[in-house]
Formats: structure tokens, sequence, C-alpha cells
């Protein structure tokens, strides 16, 4: 997997023509990306996109096109995908505080909501009219553990029912009316690039609910087992094996024969990361004891995700030569929170352009663009 969607050439074209700051996406890089996914995984397996990875409208109709189905976690999600016009049962709802208008929202157009606790299911049997089935977030006691808690790993949460507290929870959603759980939902990490580790968690999830199954008499359509397909943000890093994972899916299937529903993935950056890529030049360098500093046209103003990590995005320092040096990646903010990372660089100078990789994925929308009114950067999309 490719950490650049554009060749050095291809990234000084589009800085000449469109300007910088920019971001620019590759939707051919995008389609392939899901298309190898689809391709390594079980018949049974859909994939639902996480928007919020990257809710632009282009990239929504692209994978729309492709059959996909999308996982909403907002009402302007919800919005978002509904003006794609695609049919029933394409979509899902998810997140911790839905609002009662935005549960309203999801079941007037036949999308499948994701309940995260009692409220959920309260309101909707308050809501509905006719039969609803939901799936239910599941809190595991186990899962992978995260370098960072995204997520937020198996302490205290947020997110969905802890497992302890299932059977007294499932006891008390069987007297609603109208409202059944249907499903499970276990969204359990992020950004895992081994294959192992996801399987493991996947297995877990599986067993938990032939347990509910068997011991509560849960009869499950759809196995959600959440997003969590990493990619690499750096050359050192390996790529997570999706033909490895496709087949250990396919594996647990066939080792649970007592499930014959579908099972639901959420990949949001796997698809959209490497299909992106951000251009910004250097306004200014300068040397403060010890440390060379390139301030940039922008910061986390455009790109939070360093800030929020400790991880940079890969960089290209486009057209420059000669030896590498350690820079800090500073932007025009002023906070000193501003940084985009310490990384290895040629030589800079204003004007350098840097392109960086892998931001299709929890770029533009994620960053924090209204913070002292720097303008907003322009985005476009190469066939």
């Amino acid at each position: 997997m490719s950490l650049f969607a554009f060749s050095p050439e291809a990234c000084a074209d589009l800085a000449r023509i469109h300007g910088t700051p920019v971001f620019a996406y590759s939707l051919g890089t995008a389609r392939a990306q899901w298309r190898r996914l689809r391709a390594a995984l079980p018949e049974r397996a859909r994939l639902a996109f996480a928007v919020k990875a990257n809710p632009h409208p282009t990239l929504l109709e692209a994978f729309a096109e492709l059959g996909s189905c999308f996982d909403c976690a907002s009402g302007g999600e919800l919005t978002r995908v509904r003006a794609l016009g695609i049919g029933p049962g394409r979509t899902f709802y998810t997140g911790p505080g839905k609002r009662t208008e935005e549960l309203a929202l999801a079941l007037a157009h036949g999308v499948r909501v994701q309940a995260d606790g009692w409220e959920d299911l309260e309101r909707l049997e308050a809501l509905t009219r006719d039969p609803v089935s939901v799936n239910l977030r599941v809190h595991p006691m186990a899962g992978i553990k995260e370098a960072n808690p995204i997520i937020g790993g198996t302490g205290p949460s947020a997110f969905g029912v802890d497992e302890e507290q299932l059977p007294a929870f499932l006891e008390r959603a069987a007297g609603l009316r109208k409202v059944t759980i249907r499903g499970l939902h276990v969204f359990a990490a992020s950004n895992e690039r081994d294959a192992g580790s996801l399987l493991a968690t996947h297995g877990y999830v599986l067993e938990l609910a032939r347990r509910l199954h068997e011991r509560h008499g849960l009869a499950l359509e759809q196995i959600d087992l959440g997003g969590g397909l990493g990619v690499p943000y750096a050359e050192d890093e390996t790529p997570l094996d999706v033909e490895a994972l496709g087949r250990g899916l396919a594996g647990l299937l066939a080792a649970h024969p007592w499930f014959a529903g579908t099972l639901v993935l959420e990949p949001g950056r796997f698809l959209a990361a490497p299909c992106g890529v951000y251009l910004s030049r250097v306004v200014r360098v300068k040397e403060s004891r010890g440390v060379r500093f390139a301030i940039l046209e922008a910061g986390v103003n455009h790109l939070l995700r360093p800030l929020l990590t400790g991880q940079p995005f890969p960089v290209r320092a486009i057209g420059a030569e000669g030896p590498l040096r350690s820079a800090t990646l500073a932007g025009p903010l002023c906070t000193s929170l501003d940084r985009l990372g310490d990384v290895q660089l040629p030589e800079l100078a204003p004007g350098t352009l840097l392109a960086f990789g892998s931001v299709g994925a929890y770029g533009f929308t994620e960053a924090m663009t209204p913070f002292l009114s720097h303008p907003a950067p322009a985005e476009i999309w190469v066939p």
C-alpha cells in the first residue's frame, strides 16, 4: 500500500494548478481499496463505510455505486447518506448520544439503529408504530490494547452496554413490545494492522454472541464487528493483510454454524486514508536552541491527527534534495500545540512544497479549521 496517492511530479502539478494549501484525492485509489477489501472477505460480510472518516459527497457517491453500506454517527451524516438515494437496509446509525429527532430520522428512512443503551431502546419504543429490529452495542471485557485510546480499550467507556451487564439488560429489553434486539455491535479497535489481533477480537465477539444466543435466546440477524482496520503511516510499518483477515473471518463463520446471519465491518480509515494527500508550502524556517522549525501555511487547523495521536502523517519535500535532517513542522497558529510532527527532511526553504500522505481519512473534517480564522483549504478530486 502506497503512503502517497500521487507521485511527486503530480503533487507539484496539483499545487501549481490549484494553489496551496489543498487536499487532493484520487477516486481511483479509493475504489481500488474498496474492491480489494470486498474481494478478500466472505460473501456474508457487508462493508459499511464509516462516514466520519471522510464524509465528502464525491467519495460517498463512489462507494454507493460499488454497493457499499454506510455507518453514520450523527444526524448530519444520515442526511448526507440519505442524499445518495440508496435503499433501506444499507445504513447504520451509531453513537453514544443520539438525539430523539435523529432516532426519528433513522426510523423514517429504514436505518438500522445501533442502540448504545436503554435510552435508545426506550425512545425507539415510543417513536415507532411498527416492529423495529435493532443492534445492541456491547462494550466487551476483552479486546485489543490500543496505543492511543481512540475507542477506549476495555476500561470504563461511554460506548455501549458493559458485557457483564448484558443478562439484566436483555431481561429488561424483553419487555419491550415493538423494539427487538436482533444484532450485536462491538467496536473494540482503532487502526490495527495485525490481522491476527483483529481476528482474536472477532472470535471473542462471536463466542459472546453464541453464549447470548444459547442462554438468552437472542436471535441474531447481524453481528457488526466494527472498524479498526488500520493503515501504515510510516514506510517501515507493515500494512494489514486483508486476505488473511478474510480467510480468518471465513473460518470463524464455519466454526459458528448456529449463526446464519451477516457480518458487518465498518472500515473508514482503511478505505479512505490512502486516497488523499495534503499539500502545503513552507512559509519560513528558523533555528531555536538547536531545533530546526519549518513553519507552514497551516497546521493543526488543517491536520489535527498528529496532535491527537503523537504520530505525524508521512511527508515528502517535493523537489528538495540533500541529506535528511530533523525538522519540527509547525503551523501558523498562535499556540505551541500547533505541531505536525518531528520528521526527517532535506534542507527546507520558504516556498518548499510539502506533501502529506494518507490524509484521505481523518484529515479535512477532523481538523479545527475555524480556529484563528485562517482560510479553509480547497478540496479537489482526481478520477
